[in-house]
């Protein structure tokens, strides 16, 4: 990358907020360039396990100008489908992405200078869309277990953990989908399970998904909520598309042989000690499942819809009460469903809160020229997904083009070829 380059915006980030912010800058005739520090859509080659798949179904893939192309549409694209999606979707534009490009540190005076690993560049508006993920998260209580550890983000496959009894720490959406896939290549797991929601796949007739939206649940906007902080705070509900998508219920894996426990507490010499609060997560879960049904119950009875009548959900199994532990000489590894933090630290600029989370409106920062996309409840509930960064990304496309340098028309602009990331 040619050193002190300039351009009118740098959009840091290749995944689909990168990707969806590039296709709108380029219908105005914008020029930008994209960093991507691995490939197109690197945290999903990189960071999924091998059967990984969407929860949410494929027609909620909406980047702009690229609704889901393939026949499936109720279906749930697995790990190597989606990012055949993402690169599709660049071939359909040709973006000006430069792949292998770490930002390293970004700084603000007359001009926008962003640091990388392959030289400077400077811009005159920055696009951050590197998403919320970027730290995994392990409790410091992890070095005290004699066992070989590793996060989700590094999980693969059964196989490619040492044989023997497993625990996955963590029952959000990502620790429940890594306890089946180990559950059902045979594996003994144990899981400990957290106060993260679930949600049924499918209520009277439809994707529970199809309900929702719907009943205009993703477009709902953050400014409807009180407490913005703890809306943005709440986990994803569990549930899967694996085999066609499916309920995840933690209560049926303990009948066939998973071994729940509560929130992981203490590691005492090689005894792990698990919170005795098993009973009322899985309750907790169970209840947050059965009021989404509600809600559908009474948007089909105000709207007067015609639906089938489904029975609830009865309990297949029950949790002994109190405390639990385990022998971690019984374990061949441990993975830490635990979840990620944001890491800004490359940003020099005065954006943040007291927490670290950038300050904005919808993208939109106090500092001139700079944003950020991508955000889960960045606007909605979709905003930090495929079914709703392509609004946001147009909601700051118009500001960007507002102030953006004027290009010759016509012409489109110039991007140099050793920026083009092929």
């Amino acid at each position: 990358m040619p050193e002190n380059s300039h351009h009118a915006v740098v959009i840091v980030g290749g995944g689909q907020a990168g990707l969806a912010m590039s296709h709108c800058l380029t219908r105005r005739g914008v020029e930008h360039v994209v960093l991507e520090r691995g490939r197109i859509g690197e945290a999903w080659r990189s960071r999924r396990w091998d059967s990984f798949c969407l929860v949410t179904p494929n027609w909620q893939c909406r980047l702009p100008g690229f609704p889901y192309p393939g026949d499936d549409q109720d279906g749930f694209m697995l790990r190597d489908e989606i990012v055949g999606y993402l690169e599709a979707y660049a071939a359909s534009f040709r973006p000006p992405v430069r792949e292998g490009v770490t930002a390293l540190r970004l700084t603000a005076g007359e001009r926008f200078e962003i640091r990388t690993d392959r030289g400077a560049v400077t811009a005159d508006q920055v696009v951050v869309a590197t998403g919320p993920y970027q730290e995994p998260v392990v409790p410091r209580l992890a070095g005290g277990i004699p066992v070989p550890q590793l996060h989700a983000m590094d999980y693969r496959n059964p196989d490619a953990l040492p044989p023997g009894e497993v625990l996955v720490v963590g029952s959000g959406q990502s620790g429940c989908q890594i306890a089946e896939d180990l559950h059902l290549a045979g594996r003994r797991v144990h899981l400990a399970v957290g106060g993260a929601p679930r949600v049924a796949r499918r209520y009277r007739g439809r994707d529970v998904v199809a309900w929702l939206d719907l009943m205009g649940y993703y477009d709902r906007p953050i400014t409807d909520f009180d407490d913005h902080d703890a809306v943005r705070a709440r986990a994803n509900h569990y549930v899967t598309g694996r085999d066609g998508g499916r309920d995840i219920d933690l209560r049926a894996f303990a009948r066939d042989g998973m071994r729940l426990h509560g929130r992981l507490a203490a590691v005492t010499g090689t005894t792990l000690r698990f919170a005795a609060d098993l009973r009322r997560n899985l309750d907790h879960a169970d209840a947050v499942a059965e009021s989404v049904k509600d809600s559908i119950d009474a948007y089909i009875d105000r709207e007067g819809l015609d639906a089938p009548v489904e029975k609830r959900y009865v309990p297949v199994w029950e949790p002994p009460d109190g405390e639990s532990s385990l022998d971690a000489g019984r374990l061949a590894a441990v993975v830490w469903c635990t979840g990620y933090r944001r890491d800004h630290r490359w940003i020099r600029i005065p954006v943040f809160d007291g927490t670290g989370y950038p300050v904005h409106e919808r993208g939109v920062t106090r500092w001139p020229g700079l944003y950020f996309l991508g955000l889960p409840w960045q606007h909605t509930w979709g905003s930090g997904r495929f079914v709703g960064v392509g609004a946001d990304a147009e909601h700051l496309a118009r500001h960007i083009a507002a102030v953006a340098r004027p290009v010759r028309a016509g012409s489109g602009y110039f991007v140099h070829p050793e920026l083009l990331g092929t």
